[in-house]
């Protein structure tokens, strides 16, 4: 079947090629595209808290139909111009409209070897952005600015070798022997996506960051799982055996920007399979009253044959951060244990 705007299999208008995206869209509507978005202010002070600290306090949103890798058809075609960003933000507001519509009552139920993520979500529940994301004024076609390509670097040999094994251990034990052979977001530990970091990047929904300074200490309080990061500003790093969810951050002030370079990940919060080696300075600075710029460069020379960075915007909200119950509301994970033990015991029988 031919994919059109409209197709109720897509998961997300995020995930539509952005060259389908362009097409979808006949109608120039530049006022989604206002003449000052982005703009910096290059007089803009940053105001400061009680310890005199450039202050990066608030409710931050990172959502954006701009995705973290490139797609390949804009090669080293970093900036948009204003009509490509007007005509992707135009297609998901058509997509979203669509989407909106209330769903078919007649519809038939999904079956076991056969469900789409149409079947488990409806578009009610996304929070995944309608604009392209603008960086110092530009419009970008991905938050990856390096490698060029803005593509994620190519597997070392070793990491090659490494994921090879874990794919065999993972199938001889059974994606579902137990609650450790499941994902970490499956069983409330962690947020899916590196959505709580580091690095923070931009999911299909709870993409709300709450940020709160007192001397010495930044904490991010992240919307999805609801958890909280810790960053000690110019301290010593954590004994040697410590091995946090989302690392030891250690800060320090440039100037205006908070600078921070985290290490000593737990070994089961891997980005893109990375190994221990894991390494990532983030840099956070407020360029306006709504804006933050938020980057990184990250490497692990176990796992990627160069390091990689990015760059995207956070924008200040007035939305309230809720309760984010994850293991209060848990019912998947113990479902599909009980419905792997059925099966084993009907292929024992």
């Amino acid at each position: 079947m031919k994919t059109t705007c409209n197709s109720t299999s897509l998961f997300s208008p995020a995930k539509l090629p952005l060259t389908l995206l362009l097409a979808c869209s006949a109608i120039s509507l530049f006022l989604l595209l206002p003449l000052n978005a982005s703009a910096q202010d290059p007089d803009y002070v940053v105001a400061k808290t009680v310890d005199g600290a450039p202050d990066l306090q608030g409710m931050w949103t990172s959502n954006t139909i701009t995705p973290f890798s490139r797609p390949e058809e804009f090669g080293d075609k970093l900036v948009l111009n204003r009509e490509e960003a007007m005509q992707l933000e135009q297609a998901v507001a058509d997509y979203t409209t669509e989407q909106d519509q209330p769903s078919d009552p007649d519809r038939i139920p999904p079956v076991k070897d056969r469900i789409e993520l149409t079947d488990s979500y409806n578009n009610f529940w996304f929070d995944d952005g309608t604009q392209v994301a603008r960086y110092n004024g530009e419009f970008r076609s991905s938050l990856l600015i390096d490698p060029p390509n803005g593509r994620m670097p190519a597997y070392t040999q070793q990491a090659q070798e490494r994921l090879r094994v874990a794919a065999e251990l993972r199938a001889s034990r059974g994606a579902f022997a137990g609650p450790e052979s499941r994902p970490l977001a499956e069983r409330c530990l962690m947020s899916f996506g590196s959505s709580s970091g580091p690095p923070m990047l931009p999911i299909l929904y709870n993409n709300h960051y709450q940020i709160v300074q007192s001397p010495g200490y930044v904490m991010i309080l992240v919307e999805m799982v609801h958890d909280a990061r810790i960053i000690r500003i110019d301290a010593d790093p954590l004994p040697d055996a410590f091995r946090p969810w989302m690392g030891d951050s250690i800060a320090h002030w440039e100037g205006d920007t908070l600078v921070v370079e985290t290490s000593r990940l737990n070994p089961s919060q891997k980005f893109r399979n990375a190994t221990e080696s894991f390494r990532i300075t983030e840099r956070f600075t407020r360029v306006s009253d709504k804006v933050m710029n938020y980057s990184f460069t990250a490497e692990d020379p176990d796992t990627f044959v160069q390091s990689f960075s990015a760059e995207m915007p956070m924008n200040l909200t007035d939305d309230i951060l809720y309760e984010y119950a994850c293991h209060e509301g848990n019912y998947s994970l113990p479902g599909v244990l009980a419905g792997a033990r059925l099966d084993d015991a009907e292929q024992s029988d």
